[in-house]
């Protein structure tokens, strides 16, 4: 019998599902709004578990709101329980009690892989966590995520020393696996230079450079949770670590090439998230 408006199709696909939690930017062009984007564009399905609310664009931030932690709280549970989750991005957690909440919430859903994106300072240089929470963020956070991914400042101040070169990343990435990482990609896009070195390190492989050429744009907001969030897409598309970080970065170096000539605000404006979109996968149910 054909099919009828009270009669649904029986479903035999389902899409590749990303659970963005972090921090809401009102200006668009990082935090969930930037992992949104990054996310549809990988052609996987976006859902959100907003930890804050910014009052922020491309020059600064005027303000910071927590969301309540049951609320935090309620909103991973709504959705893992009606839709599920393949693949987790975790982004700015600006207090201890809201670590241990999202903590919790990893465990009590079993939330695997997880993406660790330790947003600490913005690109404006605003500070976007309680110094207090650094500590539970390493306790809490590193050994239930398959990859930690900071920048240049986030891992000086992680592993306790400056970050100048590439000596001092590996250094600095050791340090990080030292402290309960399962995998560090230590970004060295602040290090200066015609060429960007960034670092993949984990408890068990050699060093692993992926190098590229520097790719000149003032356009730079968003960069980090963008990279987390593609991360965090492609493993939910099945490909593992190392191929998932290599795919990311090559989408977020075009995102940067489309965007670059591109002016949107006084400040630092965001990439080009749309530039080569994908069409929203489709994998089997189990």
């Amino acid at each position: 019998m054909a099919p009828t408006a009270t009669a649904p199709v029986a479903a035999a696909s389902r899409y590749p599902r990303v659970l963005a939690i972090a921090g809401s930017d009102s200006g668009g062009g990082a935090g969930i709004q930037a992992d949104l984007k990054a996310i549809a564009a990988l052609g996987c399905f976006g859902m959100t578990a907003i930890t804050a609310l910014t009052a922020q664009n491309t020059v600064g931030v005027r303000s910071i709101h927590a969301v309540p932690l049951d609320v935090l709280a309620d909103q991973i549970d709504a959705v893992v329980e009606d839709i599920g989750v393949d693949a987790v991005k975790i982004g700015m957690l600006h207090s201890a009690a809201t670590i241990g909440a999202v903590a919790a919430a990893v465990d009590r859903h079993r939330l695997r892989p997880v993406v660790l994106d330790p947003v600490m300072v913005a690109t404006s240089g605003a500070r976007l966590i309680d110094p207090a929470a650094v500590a539970s963020l390493v306790r809490e956070l590193f050994p239930r995520a398959v990859l930690v991914t900071p920048n240049l400042d986030e891992a000086a101040l992680l592993a306790g020393h400056p970050v100048r070169d590439e000596d001092e990343m590996e250094a600095a990435a050791r340090r990080m696996i030292a402290m309960g990482a399962q995998a560090v990609l230590l970004k060295g896009g602040h290090l200066a230079g015609d060429s960007v070195s960034d670092l993949l390190l984990d408890q068990a492989m050699q060093p692993l450079w992926l190098r590229g050429a520097r790719i000149a744009t003032a356009n730079t907001h968003g960069t980090g949770c963008t990279l987390s969030s593609a991360i965090a897409a492609q493993l939910a598309l099945g490909h593992a670590l190392p191929d998932a970080v290599q795919q990311a970065r090559d989408y977020v170096r075009g995102a940067l090439r489309a965007g670059a000539a591109v002016r949107t605000g006084a400040g630092s404006g965001p990439l080009n998230h749309s530039y080569a979109p994908q069409p929203m996968r489709l994998l089997p149910l189990p």
